[in-house]
């Protein structure tokens, strides 16, 4: 089942049961106050931030199974605030990570250090959440005396490393086939390994901010079922053509 909205993510997620998602990935508004092509980002004040997202991230908090996990991707500007929220709803105790998506290209300053990174926040709903390290294991170079060494079995295995809280991925290039046209658009790599170590095949994965839909169409690839929308009709037509899913 690939479920896209156009809708307000607070309407879709009223009309959706207590506990019944295993998943949430959202690539949220991260608080620049610029307006995109494709949307206007909220302003960097800790007012508007905490107005916008808490009402949010209570109905994420419901919705959510009890075995439930969330990833909410931003930068350096709200993450701190977003931190807060978080911790006030889910519980300090449920922060499990902080991961750190690095890449090279962006950003070029020389009066100070140049930003090439996003944080990806995540948070379990309870004791128990779903996570298979072997599924985004990273590749290594092998080293045999090291892989015979006990000390490291635990560590490395013939499928790789076991996984870091850092990402190193580049964005999208102008020039590659995955490129959809729209503002902010993750690579398809991220979204994998986030969906692969946090869901299995046949869970629910949600997404309310959905933008160009990667997670719709990774969640497609690797045989989850999804639901999620964007407000925005030039998103939805992008989703619906990445997924040849009917609009709802």
């Amino acid at each position: 089942m690939i479920d896209i909205r156009l809708s307000d993510n607070l309407e879709l997620m009223a009309e959706m049961q207590d506990n019944t998602v295993d998943l949430i990935y959202c690539d949220i508004l991260y608080g620049t106050g610029r307006k995109f092509d494709d949307y206007q980002d909220l302003k960097p004040k800790r007012e508007l931030i905490e107005e916008h997202y808490i009402p949010r991230v209570k109905e994420m908090h419901r919705i959510l199974k009890d075995t439930g996990s969330i990833y909410l991707q931003m930068d350096t500007k709200i993450n701190h605030w977003m931190r807060c929220v978080l911790d006030d709803i889910f519980g300090y105790n449920r922060f499990l990570n902080e991961v750190v998506w690095c890449y090279r290209w962006g950003s070029r300053h020389k009066n100070k250090w140049n930003s090439k990174h996003d944080i990806i926040l995540l948070y379990s709903k309870s004791k128990k959440w779903t996570f298979n390290a072997d599924e985004v294991r990273e590749e290594y170079a092998k080293n045999s005396a090291m892989t015979k060494n006990k000390k490291y079995n635990k560590s490395y295995n013939e499928k790789g490393a076991l996984p870091r809280d850092i990402i190193n991925l580049e964005i999208i290039n102008s020039m590659s086939t995955e490129k959809t046209g729209y503002n902010t658009q993750k690579p398809k790599k991220l979204i994998e390994k986030l969906i692969k170590a946090s869901s299995n095949e046949g869970d629910l994965v949600a997404d309310f901010y959905a933008g160009s839909f990667t997670t719709a169409e990774v969640c497609k690839d690797l045989n989850r079922n999804f639901i999620g929308c964007d407000i925005s009709e030039k998103a939805v037509k992008i989703g619906r053509a990445r997924v040849n899913s009917h609009v709802i």
